[in-house]
């Protein structure tokens, strides 16, 4: 008997549903055939060297398939990082840089002190006053929190008027929502889960202090036009219209995460781009929340340069084999964040199934921003930023566009 070919694009889906079963959390959303996911679920328990093999029999079918270039392209990146996954669960030595690399498809480094110090000094004069920069920093933010009272209401207007900027610029099916929920005890700031059917319910964590200056960034990252857009937009398209399988599961720790991590970091800036302070003070001002959004604005700017602090911690913590009390000094040295706050970055940095994703935010971001400001100059943002919604981008196509 002779058996036909693989249909490799549900095979990998499969496969991804099977990672959930040995870590719970790795399928960040599905909203393909309930049966499949039923059938998995039925099936013997995998194991990491079972899935390991899985994925490398599924990489040598796309090389003989007949799918077309940006899908096979898509699919081997994401079948390459979890063959990576599999031999890091069945406790295989992997390199940590490695890891990354074979998960997001860059190469990571430690960052520059002196680019952090120029940030320092750029703070030092936006923050005059008395006292330690660490001090005056934390004095800022703490003026800038939201009251508990006015977390919830003051996500939804943002939200709301977030929405309203990206229907008309970048479209959104008529049946799209998003609830929002207040949650503790977790080890991230926000968090997307994507139901399908254009549905997304995001949980913002409370124990951890949220500003006014942040929250459109939050907002826009988590929903409209972050996660919330793009899979509304790649189920619209890639999944209803042309039929592509693949795109029904999102998985953790795949070149994938990357490209929707950096643009939801640039969220804010394709949904208002400069000014965005003073447009978030007007928007929480009807609160009777205020914000010097000028000033919010300019102080982002300076400090965008210590969000590879986080990602320096990492590498000290997994390749250097640095202690927790050295990347939580790291931390506060460069980042300008207290102890507390480290100390929860760090709870990220060792989680299981988190420990290399900060890459996502630190590089994700770098490369698609570039790639984003490096269009021509005729085109508009929002023609650019679409490529990202709609398209199955992967970081290498990103890099070598960049450098054609």
């Amino acid at each position: 008997m002779v058996s036909g070919p693989v249909d490799v694009p549900l095979e990998y889906v499969r496969l991804g549903l099977r990672f959930d079963r040995l870590e719970e959390g790795f399928v960040d959303a599905y909203t393909g055939d309930r049966r499949i996911r039923a059938q998995v679920a039925d099936e013997p328990a995998p194991t990491p060297q079972g899935l390991r093999d899985q994925a490398r029999g599924l990489l040598r079918e796309l090389e003989s398939s007949d799918l077309p270039a940006d899908r096979v392209q898509h699919l081997r990146g994401q079948l390459t990082a979890l063959e990576c996954t599999a031999r890091t669960m069945a406790g295989e030595p992997v390199g940590y840089r490695d890891e990354v690399q074979a998960y997001f498809q860059v190469d990571v480094a430690l960052g520059d002190e002196a680019s952090y110090a120029a940030a320092h000094a750029e703070l030092e004069e936006l923050l005059p006053g008395s006292g330690t920069l660490a001090e005056r920093y934390a004095v800022h933010r703490r003026r800038e929190e939201c009251p508990p009272a006015s977390l919830e209401k003051a996500v939804h207007a943002l939200s709301s008027a977030l929405r309203d900027r990206v229907r008309s610029s970048y479209g959104l099916p008529e049946a799209e929502t998003v609830a929002y929920e207040v949650v503790t005890d977790k080890p991230w700031s926000g968090f997307n889960y994507y139901a399908g059917d254009y549905r997304s319910r995001v949980a913002i964590n409370a124990d951890l202090p949220h500003r006014t200056s942040q929250l459109p960034h939050l907002v826009a990252h988590e929903s409209y036009p972050g996660h919330h857009t793009e899979h509304c937009r790649k189920e619209m398209g890639l999944v209803e219209r042309a039929g592509h399988v693949e795109h029904t599961v999102f998985l953790v720790n795949t070149p994938e995460c990357l490209m929707a991590e950096g643009l939801a970091d640039l969220g804010l800036e394709a949904a208002v781009g400069a000014g965005w302070g003073p447009w978030t003070a007007e928007v929480l001002a009807d609160l009777g929340l205020r914000l010097d959004g000028d000033l919010a604005e300019r102080v982002s700017a300076a400090a965008a340069p210590l969000n590879r602090v986080r990602q320096d911690a990492a590498i000290m913590l997994h390749d250097q084999g640095a202690s927790a009390d050295d990347v939580v000094a790291h931390l506060q040295r460069w980042s300008l964040v207290s102890h507390d706050r480290a100390v929860q970055q760090l709870r990220f940095l060792t989680h299981p199934l988190w420990r290399a994703y900060i890459t996502t935010y630190v590089e994700g971001y770098d490369l698609l921003a570039r790639w984003l400001h490096a269009r021509p100059a005729e085109q508009p943002v929002a023609d650019r930023f679409l490529r990202l919604l709609d398209e199955p981008l992967t970081p290498g196509r990103i890099t070598a566009e960049l450098a054609g």
